[in-house]
């Protein structure tokens, strides 16, 4: 259920236009004689990060660069007044200092004497959420501050001053669709032309449907962990005792026993959901999501799933308080009809609570990871509805209670082997603790050693080879038992390689990343022919092969993530490495172009020099595309036309072999 959720979680991407999740509001305040204050504000739309100037390398820092001016000094420097939230980020898997919502800088100034003085500069800046990241960007700033007037643009001078807000703020000028290109730099507008019409007409071939599909892997998940959850010792046993119950009350009137137990699961379903919906409403699915890329909540989940799966493994015996359970019996004694019934349900959840607690747990917080605000509810309703039937359909067919299997050690084995993955499960909860505080503990090789053992045991355990306290004799083995006992062991013996390097794609979503690992003998990647879009269209030309555009970043965690689970598939790889020119453009690179390199490049009546690497992919991205996040991967003919739909972040390997098939194919009927 977790890996699903996971799975689900590194799924959801989206494509959009030109995002532009910040808007930059400017204003100065005269604090003293001859002093102010320069006051930077950015606006940060919902789920989008600014990144804090005090970081490591990767992601980039707030930066602020002033021209310098006899007229004015800086005194100190930019100071963060907004409160920074400082946290484990997964993406970057690091302690990182961001800001939601807004940011808030200040730069002290004092100018010389009463001459007028012009401050002039610009913000870089990256932004990030939960999936992908923006290149970094560049805006620029404007204070004309004289005797008797001060005002502030996002503009230069001669440029027209821009619109002043409600609250003083000088509004920053939104970032425009992509305009022309000066002639002043040569470039072939073969391949540079834009297609962004031609984007818009692929998706909307494509369509999407992403949050209804969403919503159905949640429930499905959920509905996966109810029926491990009937499995328990905590709740098997519950059926045929409340089932006989229900038509022993009803004066063995049947269909009195019937409609009794249909509202007992519709009982059962009305508490979970109301769970489910209760988290939503009182967190948000923003909060949860934010809880749970929390280090100190991973460390602290990793302690509640170790001691669940000690309880499992029978250690010691976890429930809740017996007055809970006593207080809910006696209502159900005391009241009659349908409130009976209700706190019979309510009963079954406080008793079961040592089995289900956490499948329950795991699924919320999972669910709300997807960012899906209903996800909760969903997962929520999934689970509780494989609770609910066993009861109404053996009200309905009391003679299958026979044919049940009874009570016994199947039941504990279920409740070991579930103790056995909690403990795993936990161990992932914990490498996200062990990254964010930098202890070491935990690098990959450890992870998978301690899995390997794990599944060992459990594949002996399923064997009859290891034994518990509270385990009966085991006069033979089952077929099922058999089955799980294999898979278990080939699971162990799958992970060994990985203590060598290999990438184990099926548990990529759990074991630490590879750069924790010490010894790595993997080098099967794929590195792309071109870093230049110009070289790598005239090369296709050459050869006559379809191009693909990478556009990546150097921090862009997701970029990795599609290179190591995605393009090392051998198809993948032989389609990428025979069939096409890859062409990998980092829109992070801060490498200086050549002077006779250097782009002027206007974009709806602003100017722009771009004068680094990134910066001119990055542009180019924009400019023929629409598109400024990344991972995006296009398929080209020699005139840069799309032939067939963009790709983002999407780990399926099956769907990127489709896409890539496809694209040859219309390369080959388009000549």
């Amino acid at each position: 259920m977790l890996l699903t959720a996971l799975m689900l979680s590194a799924a959801l991407q989206s494509f959009s236009q030109i995002i532009e999740p910040v808007k930059w509001e400017f204003k100065a305040e005269k604090t003293g004689n001859q002093e102010y204050d320069l006051v930077f504000k950015a606006v940060i739309e919902n789920r989008w990060h600014l990144y804090s100037q005090d970081i490591p390398m990767s992601p980039p820092a707030t930066v602020y660069s002033f021209e310098e001016n006899e007229n004015y000094e800086l005194v100190g420097g930019v100071k963060e007044v907004s409160e920074v939230i400082e946290e484990y980020d997964p993406n970057f898997e690091m302690v990182l200092k961001y800001y939601s919502t807004e940011a808030v800088f200040i730069q002290k100034i004092k100018t010389a004497g009463e001459a007028s003085a012009v401050i002039r500069g610009y913000v870089e800046y990256m932004c990030c959420d939960d999936t992908r990241c923006l290149p970094p960007t560049e805006e620029d700033f404007e204070f004309v501050i004289s005797a008797d007037q001060i005002t502030a643009s996002t503009e230069v001078s001669e440029k027209p001053s821009t619109e002043e807000s409600t609250d003083g703020f000088e509004l920053a000028k939104d970032v425009q669709p992509i305009g022309t290109v000066t002639e002043e730099e040569p470039i072939n507008v073969d391949t540079w032309q834009p297609v962004i019409d031609q984007v818009k007409d692929y998706e909307d071939k494509k369509g999407d449907g992403k949050d209804t599909k969403t919503w159905w892997f949640i429930f499905f998940a959920g509905f996966l962990g109810g029926l491990i959850a009937l499995l328990t010792p905590c709740v098997w046993p519950m059926i045929p005792m409340t089932v006989t119950f229900f038509l022993k009350r009803s004066n063995h009137d049947r269909s009195k026993g019937i409609r009794d137990a249909v509202l007992y699961g519709i009982a059962i379903i009305i508490i979970y959901v109301t769970l489910g919906l209760g988290i939503t409403l009182i967190f948000g699915a923003d909060a949860l999501n934010a809880l749970s890329t929390s280090a100190f909540f991973n460390l602290l989940f990793f302690l509640l799933l170790i001691l669940f799966g000690a309880a499992f493994l029978g250690a010691f015996e976890l429930t809740l308080p017996a007055k809970w359970t006593n207080a809910m019996d006696s209502r159900a004694d005391k009241t009659s009809g349908l409130l009976s019934i209700f706190f019979m349900a309510f009963t079954l959840a406080l008793v079961s609570f040592s089995c289900t607690g956490p499948i329950i747990g795991t699924l919320l917080v999972e669910a709300a990871v997807t960012g899906e605000r209903m996800g909760p509810f969903m997962g929520m309703l999934g689970f509780s509805l494989a609770l609910a039937v066993p009861f109404t359909i053996f009200a309905i067919f009391p003679s299958w209670l026979q044919s049940m299997p009874k009570s016994g050690g199947w039941l504990n084995s279920v409740k070991v082997v579930l103790g056995f993955l909690e403990i795993a499960l936990a161990l992932k909860f914990l490498s996200v603790a062990d990254l964010a505080y930098h202890w070491g503990i935990l690098d990959r090789e450890v992870f998978l050693v301690l899995w390997i053992v794990l599944f060992t045991l459990l594949g002996f355990y399923l064997l009859g080879k290891l034994k518990f306290a509270h385990d009966s004799d085991l006069p033979f083995i089952s077929v099922p038992r058999m089955f799980l006992a294999t898979i278990s062991l080939a699971f162990a013996m799958y992970m060994v390689p990985g203590l060598w390097g290999a990438p184990l794609k099926a548990i990529s979503a759990f074991a630490p990343p590879l750069t924790t690992q010490d010894f790595n003998l993997y080098e099967d990647e794929v590195h792309a022919e071109f870093d230049d879009y110009d070289d790598g269209m005239a090369y296709a030309r050459q050869v006559n092969k379809p191009v693909i555009v990478d556009f990546t970043g150097w921090g862009c965690v997701n970029c990795r993530k599609m290179e190591n689970s995605v393009w090392i598939d051998p198809r993948v790889k032989d389609y990428l490495e025979n069939e096409y020119v890859l062409i990998s453009l980092y829109v992070d690179d801060k490498t200086d172009l050549q002077p006779s390199e250097e782009m002027k490049v206007v974009e709806r009546g602003d100017e722009k020099e771009l004068t680094t690497v990134g910066k001119k992919w990055s542009y180019l991205q924009r400019y023929k595309f629409g598109k400024n996040s990344q991972p995006f991967y296009v398929i080209l003919d020699h005139e840069g036309n799309l032939l067939n739909t963009p790709r983002a972040f999407n780990t399926n390997v099956e769907a990127y072999v489709r896409w890539l098939r496809n694209g040859l194919e219309a390369f080959r009927n388009k000549q």
